[in-house]
């Protein structure tokens, strides 16, 4: 099995020299905990899993002794199953604990970061990790539609056919399958599934019927790219719509999904309010789509949705692995004007197109003029296509 680098690891090694606490982020199965025990090897440093339940009942009955027992420096993986601890580590932090004393990893972002906020704030350093170094250029920097750092960037990548593209987009970018510990691709997402509903699921929604929480995802699957409907992914499964948008919300606090919001200001008065929706990870959403490889992907109904999603995932992550928050909406309005992307960036609007052609033409750029309309000027946009160049 190689050991895939990632982009975030100097910055966890800076982070670590400033703050006693730093809380790693990130969806099952990215990363989060090889990186930190390769990041580890040759250190004092003890791992101790939270996936281990005597460990997670110590923690949660008496997280002071679990501490105690695991001093630092430490590595608390899956923290999220005992928040009982954000109290005490704080109170280490505070009594002067070393820079780097802990490093904390979890799965359910929006609760790790609530109890951060909570607990810890001001006290600790708190990142995302994806994954999106397989075919990248090794740089730290987000994607910037800037034709300078293109130009750099294009110096390090290998030209991508249509053909490989898809194949890229079918596998997904999951280390544990990448990497080459586990070979068989629809026995690794199988895998994730099942823990995914069995472990997580089950913990946030207890007593949920497995087999439906399965069907609803693959029904959320069909459905990438596309303006949310909460009420036809709900008939799809036969669930009420309140369950599908709590259902949705269980996929969001797992970073299955994410959204991207419509663009808007005050000037801007007919853009719609309807987010869109996108799979973290591509193969998955492939998996779930019963499409049986990269050729039948490429040729299938979903094959434009799910080339913006892997593209607005991708740019997405470039910004998550420089510990960068990035400003990305989509814009459409009531007229019909239509752009998938739009990064806000050093004070201004940059429009994206994505395409599956390899020869787009310049036309499709036209409405990234209605953007001059709002209050945010307009930077340099750019049409995202499967030329090879």
């Amino acid at each position: 099995m190689a050991y895939i680098h990632r982009t975030l690891e100097q910055k966890i090694m800076d982070i670590s020299r400033d703050y006693s606490c730093l809380l790693l982020i990130g969806p099952r199965q990215v990363g989060k905990t090889t990186m930190l025990e390769h990041l580890m090897e040759g250190s004092k440093r003890q791992k101790v899993t939270l996936d281990d339940t005597e460990n997670r009942r110590l923690a949660q009955s008496d997280p002071a002794l679990f501490l105690e027992m695991h001093p630092a420096p430490v590595l608390i993986d899956e923290v999220q199953y005992a928040p009982q601890l954000f109290s005490y580590i704080k109170i280490n932090v505070d009594n002067g604990a070393a820079p780097g004393s802990y490093w904390l990893t979890g799965s359910q972002a929006f609760q790790l970061m609530e109890l951060a906020r909570e607990s810890l704030a001001g006290r600790t350093a708190i990142v995302h990790l994806s994954q999106s170094e397989l075919y990248g250029d090794g740089t730290t920097e987000p994607l910037s539609i800037n034709l300078e750092k293109l130009n750099r960037r294009k110096e390090h990548l290998s030209s991508c056919n249509s053909t490989e593209m898809f194949e890229r987009i079918w596998n997904g970018g999951m280390p544990g399958h990448r990497s080459g510990k586990y070979t068989d691709r629809d026995v690794f997402y199988n895998s994730y599934i099942q823990t995914y509903i069995y472990r997580d699921v089950s913990d946030m929604i207890p007593g949920v019927d497995k087999l439906l929480f399965a069907d609803f995802i693959r029904a959320a699957a069909c459905r990438v790219g596309q303006m949310l409907n909460t009420h036809d992914i709900a008939q799809d499964v036969g669930v009420s719509d309140d369950t599908a948008k709590r259902w949705l919300q269980v996929l969001e606090k797992s970073e299955v999904i994410f959204y991207l919001r419509p663009y808007s200001n005050n000037l801007l008065k007919r853009t719609v309010k309807t987010p869109k929706m996108y799979f973290f990870d591509t193969g998955l959403a492939a998996y779930l789509t019963k499409y049986s490889s990269p050729e039948i992907l490429m040729n299938g109904a979903i094959n434009g949705a799910i080339l913006e999603n892997y593209t607005v995932a991708e740019i997405r992550k470039t910004w998550l692995n420089s510990a960068k928050e990035c400003l990305m909406h989509y814009y459409r309005d009531k007229d019909t004007n239509e752009i998938d992307m739009v990064i806000e960036a050093d004070g201004k609007l940059h429009p994206l197109e994505i395409k599956k052609s390899t020869n787009p033409g310049s036309e499709l750029a036209s409405a990234f003029k209605v953007l001059d309309k709002g209050s945010v000027p307009r930077g340099t946009g750019a049409i995202l296509c499967l030329r090879e160049e």
